[in-house]
Formats: C-alpha cells, structure tokens, sequence
C-alpha cells in the first residue's frame, strides 16, 4: 500500500519545477492533491497529469499573495476531498538587489510570498486541523499530519544581493519552529526543508540575453552567471545542483509517516553544501 493513501496534500507554486515534483511525488504515494500555479496552464497541467496516471488532483491556481487566496485554497481541500493532511508552502521566486538599490516594493513582495502567504496558508487551515485532531482523539485515533515549509541556504546563511529572499526564508524557519509548538497538540509535524543549489528555470545559466518571467505584471530576471554556477557547483561536496525530484524526495521524508515524531526541524538539502 503506498505510504501516502487517503491523504490529502495542498503544494503551493507546485505547476512548475520543484513544486511540480513534489506534486507528482505525493501523488505516486497516493495522495490526493491540490495542485497550485499562478497561472492556470501549468497549474492545471500538473493536475492533469496527476490524474492521467490514475491519482485524484485539482487546480486551485493564482497569487499565493492575494488576500482571499489562503481560504479558497484550504477550503477546496475540504470541500473537494474532505480532509487535510500535508501542507508544503512552496511558492515563491526570487527579486535581487544590494540593498542600496533596493525598493520597498521588492522588500515587501519577497515577505508576502515567501513568508506572509504560508501564515495566511497555515492560519486557515487552523481550525480545520484542531476539527479533525479532535474528533481523532476522541475516537482513540492518533493521527498524524505534516507540514513542510520551504526555505533556502539564503535563509540560514545569507545571500550578498538577497537582502529580502533571506529575510522572508529566515523569518519561515521561525514559523515553523514557533508552529511546531503551537500544533504538536493536534499530532502535526512542522517542519523545514532548505535548498541549496537546485536546478530550475530560476536557476538557469543566463545567456546573451538574460530571461525573465512574470508575475503579477512584474518582468522578473532569473538566472545565475555561469561562472557563479560553476563556482557553487565546486563548493558542493556531491560536485553538482540538485533536480528537482531530488528536492522533491527531501520534501518527502517530512510527509512520510517515517517523520512522525520529528519536529520543528530545518533540513538542509544541497548536496553536502555547508556555508
């Protein structure tokens, strides 16, 4: 029986990359998910795929920043597959600047992604958990469920030109760890999973002409310069960037019921990285 059967899992940023991993990951374990993007195509692609191999999915897409978004989402959960089970707050990109050139804008849309959105996220789903935690220990049941906030070696140790990156990442370790004693009452394992080096489309070599996405109307640059690829790549004792199914697999270990009596923690995953 796969170890995830019957749970139900919500994955923010999870229609590209590393959250679109972890999706498919939950979902070959037999979760039930609730897949989200901030545009509709990946979002719902990735709820397609998932179904196409026979598991259960939905798209809840859109800004994990927007006010309203935490409650729609949570709620579908509910409302959908009638349970809570695994919260992975994965969403986010990154916006650099030294801190000279640096706006309050960029400052503060680093915090409401990065950090404001999974307290909304976890704040809604609050009574649905302490609901069914009830109900559980009143029938003799001791069950456990799992959430995994997604911070980054920027968080525990810094970044030069990620001033707001590594503030929200640092902020999350301690929402998670202040969380992780605020819910142990209901038999929830908080904890943290920081990555190093992993390669995505934020993390692309730039080339003559360096990419960008959007969000939110923003043009965002992403990519690093190939020689700081290459200078990581050298301080990383495993010699390489993670894929994102093996970020994805970190992510797992705290899903799994393996972790049930593991919280509060901060697992780095980074290929031996230590800064």
């Amino acid at each position: 029986m796969s170890k995830l059967q019957g749970k139900v899992a919500l994955v923010t940023g999870s229609g590209r990359g590393i959250g679109r991993a972890i999706a498919l990951k939950l979902a070959s374990e037999g979760a039930r998910v609730v897949v989200n993007d901030l545009d509709d195509a990946p979002g719902d692609a990735v709820a397609a795929e998932i179904k196409a191999a026979g598991g259960e999915a939905i798209a809840i897409n859109g800004s994990v920043s927007e006010p309203g978004f935490a409650d729609r989402f949570v709620g579908a959960a509910v409302e959908q597959f009638g349970g809570l089970d695994i919260i992975v707050n994965n969403a986010g990109y990154t916006w650099d600047s030294t801190i000279q050139k640096m706006t309050d804008e960029q400052f503060q849309a680093m915090l409401d992604v990065h950090l404001v959105a999974p307290f909304r996220i976890l704040r809604a789903a609050a009574e649905p958990i302490r609901i069914f935690a009830k109900k559980e220990a009143e029938a003799g049941r001791e069950v456990f469920r799992k959430v995994v906030n997604i911070s980054s070696i920027a968080g525990l140790y810094g970044n030069a030109g990620q001033a707001s990156y590594s503030s929200a990442k640092a902020s999350l370790v301690g929402l998670t760890r202040t969380l992780c004693k605020e819910w142990g009452r209901y038999k929830v394992n908080v904890n943290c999973v920081a990555f190093g080096l992993i390669n995505t489309r934020l993390t692309q070599p730039i080339e003559a002409q360096q990419k960008t996405i959007d969000v939110a109307g923003r043009d965002i640059k992403v990519g690093v310069q190939p020689q700081m690829l290459d200078a990581m790549a050298r301080m990383i004792p495993l010699g390489r960037g993670g894929t994102p199914e093996e970020a994805a697999d970190a992510v797992y270990l705290f899903c799994s019921p393996e972790s049930n009596y593991i919280s509060g923690q901060v697992v780095v995953c980074g290929g031996g990285l230590i800064i």
